[in-house]
């Protein structure tokens, strides 16, 4: 399994660059965003480490510009700063996930790999409801207009569309799209539920999804 890392401070970059190694994973590293960037045009990867703050261009920099040329690699983010404001950004650029400096090495390797299994763990074909269609392969989101999903709400409308005929608790949403993550909770559920709202909206289309914070959500259609 191929990863990139954007770690500009080299002693944590050799760090990690070592721990995934001998977890066998195969590891190209990157010190500023330009090099990041370059890396990420020139190779296709399994997963990608971003650093927030990097010279040239930073982690976030990075990351719309992968997202805006449609590469949908999952992005796990590392930031120094606990604010929330940090993470909502990482989130709204497309990242799959966050990580706050300074964080234990197993807990980095729980992270990658949950983010890179949850990318084979999802069917490829193309699933409909009312005036939307969801092409899981590309993490694509249609109706009058498209927009692209990250990896991780494009599998939460997998689960959606799956189960468009019943309420799901925020709970079954968590063990179905975050397993094996302990730091995910409802909170985390309803920020997604917020962007894929969003992302409804912004395609013109008359679904929505119907649920308060911590409770249970279900697609809705207009007309229905």
């Amino acid at each position: 399994m191929k990863i990139l890392l954007a770690e500009d401070t080299q002693d944590l970059n050799r760090a990690i660059t070592a721990l995934l190694q001998h977890e066998q994973y195969e590891v190209k590293s990157a010190f500023d965003g330009e090099e990041a960037l370059e890396c990420i045009m020139q190779s296709d990867y399994d997963g990608v480490i971003l650093d927030i703050m990097m010279p040239k261009k930073d982690g976030l920099e990075v990351l719309k510009e992968m997202r805006n040329r449609h590469i949908l690699t999952p992005v796990l983010m590392l930031t120094a700063k606990a604010e929330i404001d940090d993470r909502v950004a990482g989130l709204d650029a497309g990242a799959d996930d966050y990580l706050t400096k300074p964080f234990a090495m197993k807990e980095l390797l729980a992270r990658i790999r949950s983010m890179t299994r949850r990318t084979g763990e999802y069917g490829t074909a193309e699933l409909k409801y009312a005036d939307i269609t969801l092409s899981p392969k590309e993490c694509i989101l249609s109706a009058h207009n498209t927009v692209s999903l990250s990896q991780t709400e494009s599998e939460l409308m997998q689960v959606l569309l799956a189960n468009k005929d019943t309420e799901l608790s925020t709970e079954y949403i968590l063990s179905h799209v975050w397993k094996g993550d302990g730091n995910a909770h409802s909170d985390t559920v309803w920020l997604y539920i917020s962007y894929l709202k969003g992302k409804l909206r912004s395609v013109g289309s008359v679904v929505t999804i119907s649920g308060t914070k911590g409770g249970n959500f279900k697609l809705l259609a207009d007309n229905q």
